[in-house]
């Protein structure tokens, strides 16, 4: 991204941000991400659907032989008639449609909700379809009849969008936050007098990804629920390379990983100079979520971003009621959450999932892990975000599963991650890869009875005072060190933080997947001075420090005598 884009991007980011932010003195921030993530929605929408709109404008004047959007104004008696005629056209459903722009219907436009939320409450703001007058009632429910409308007109929207009079927010509020809103665009962007190379879509996509990531800040350990470290999800896609096939993902929160997944697939067709949209109709993406809200938000991130989806009927426990149970996906991947205690079900025991070993009921852990693997077809691998004592713990058969996992030779990566990435909990956390087929296929080589051990602990920086995060190069680094080890092309063992291990080296470790027991300790630099020599200048200047201590204790005791207290 160019520098001017990533500023222009970075000061809408502030900017909207701000003005939204004004709502947490009224609001839960678990409630006003509805409303703010709502409104955004509401103005790109509305920004791309009159973008279209002017693009029609100029098809329906340039006069040429192959432009069969042409109106010729002589076919019109007077300007008054061939206006009426051309904003007529503009008004028709299938120029939309073909360029995958969602219809707006008047009410639903933005220069409406602006100039409406401008009038007095209870005044007659339109006629409706049986010419009765319709009153302005409030402002929340001038943004949910839009967003109605909105529904109605665009089936791929059906049941996603959620309504805000449910928060019962003051008028004013509201006015302000449409008033701030408006003086933003989604479209044809400008820094600087200069016009920038982003689609209203990046622009959306971005914006969205922000406000999910401050939300989740704000919300604390529940904004966990749906929202997963970008430079994590960003470091799974890019060591499991969904380039094409079926991506699943029974935890999806907000969809993060569906999303890096399209990035990724961008990226691999911009650098093998292929057609990204004809790559991302190779993909297909499955999706499953409990909590409604959270499910609603996956769905519309999908949706402004133009992703086909498949998230089930409804939101729903991927344990009891499985939305997908015949999928057998190519990828799957998920951060669920870590150690939930209340998911067992009578209903659960003797379940055909539980091949390697019945999970224990009081952790979730092995569960995700085998309902991904039951997922995923004969050739799939997967990703999983999981809490690092599922490396080692050896609890309720939680250690006899790991042992069958990886005498099954199903395991190919462990990566240890640095503590502090994640927002809602300080819980260390690792990611295991899996792969039902680790045979030599598409340039990786055999690695059968092979366990590649990353130790990252150490790696990234520290983005304020409280979040640890990933720069590109660590994720580069960490993810091509993976791939040398699949493609047998330029990986070496490096101490302190890749190893690959054999199975008999994990026996070794009693089928423990902690990778600090095999990338062992960075070798320290000689400095050629013998050790005897170094034992003996400590010693000494640690007798130093010992009599100094001694010297001070009495000091101390002397002065407390004198203040007349008795040691």
């Amino acid at each position: 991204m160019q520098n001017n884009e990533q500023i222009f991007l970075n000061e809408l980011d502030d900017k909207l941000w701000k003005a939204a932010d004004k709502l947490r003195s009224n609001l839960d921030a678990a409630n006003y991400k509805h409303i703010v993530l709502g409104l955004i929605f509401l103005k790109y929408v509305s920004d791309a659907f009159e973008e279209r709109q002017r693009e029609l404008k100029i098809l329906f004047a340039a006069k040429n032989d192959v432009n069969i959007y042409y109106m010729p104004r002589e076919d019109y008696g007077s300007d008054d008639e061939y206006e009426a005629a051309l904003n007529d056209e503009l008004e028709i459903l299938d120029y939309y449609q073909e360029k995958n722009v969602f219809w707006v219907p008047k009410v639903a436009r933005w220069s409406t909700i602006r100039e409406t939320a401008a009038q007095a409450i209870g005044s007659v703001i339109w006629k409706d379809d049986t010419g009765a007058d319709v009153k302005l009632r409030s402002i929340s429910w001038l943004i949910d009849n839009a967003l109605d409308e909105i529904e109605k007109s665009n089936p791929k929207l059906k049941g996603i969008l959620n309504r805000i009079s449910q928060y019962q927010l003051d008028n004013e509020k509201l006015i302000g936050l449409i008033n701030s809103f408006s003086d933003t665009s989604f479209t044809k962007p400008e820094y600087n007098g200069k016009k920038l190379e982003l689609h209203s879509k990046d622009i959306l996509g971005h914006v969205y990804e922000y406000f999910l990531g401050q939300f989740a800040l704000a919300e604390g350990k529940q904004g966990g629920q749906y929202y997963t470290p970008k430079s994590i999800v960003t470091l799974i896609v890019e060591m499991l390379e969904p380039y094409k096939g079926r991506v699943y993902d029974p935890a999806m929160g907000s969809g993060g990983f569906f999303v890096s997944s399209e990035k990724f697939i961008e990226e691999h067709a911009r650098d093998k100079h292929y057609d990204a949209a004809e790559q991302k109709k190779h993909i297909s993406v499955y999706g499953q979520e409990s909590n409604p809200t959270t499910w609603k938000l996956a769905a519309m991130n999908m949706a402004i971003r133009g992703i086909d989806f498949n998230f089930g009927k409804k939101n729903a426990d991927s344990f009891l009621d499985d939305q997908h149970p015949d999928l057998r996906a190519d990828f799957v991947m998920a951060n669920p959450p870590f150690n939930i205690k209340d998911w067992w079900h009578a209903s659960l025991e003797n379940d055909v999932r539980w091949k390697y070993g019945t999970p224990p009921q009081g952790n979730a852990n092995f569960g995700w892990l085998q309902h991904m693997l039951y997922h995923l077809n004969d050739n799939g691998s997967m990703a999983l975000l999981l809490a690092n004592g599922s490396m080692s713990s050896n609890t309720n058969n939680e250690g006899e599963i790991r042992r069958a996992l990886i005498k099954a030779d199903l395991v190919e990566c462990m990566v240890a991650l640095p503590g502090q990435l994640f927002t809602n909990t300080q819980i260390p956390a690792c990611i295991w890869f899996l792969t039902k087929n680790k045979r030599a296929k598409e340039g990786k080589v055999d690695r059968s009875g092979k366990t590649l051990f990353i130790d990252a602990r150490q790696i990234g920086y520290m983005k304020d005072r409280v979040l640890r995060d990933f720069t590109a190069d660590d994720i580069a680094g960490i993810s091509g060190t993976f791939h040398a080890w699949q493609c047998g092309n330029g990986y070496d063992d490096k101490a302190a933080f890749c190893y690959s291990a054999k199975l008999g080296d994990i026996e070794k470790n009693d089928f423990v997947l902690t990778p600090g027991r095999y990338v062992g300790a960075a070798e320290v630099e000689d400095d050629g001075i013998p050790f005897g020599e170094k034992m003996a200048e400590l010693t000494a200047k640690l007798k130093v420090q010992f009599e100094e201590s001694d010297r001070l204790e009495t000091e101390i005791k002397k002065n407390l005598a004198g203040l007349g207290y008795d040691w």
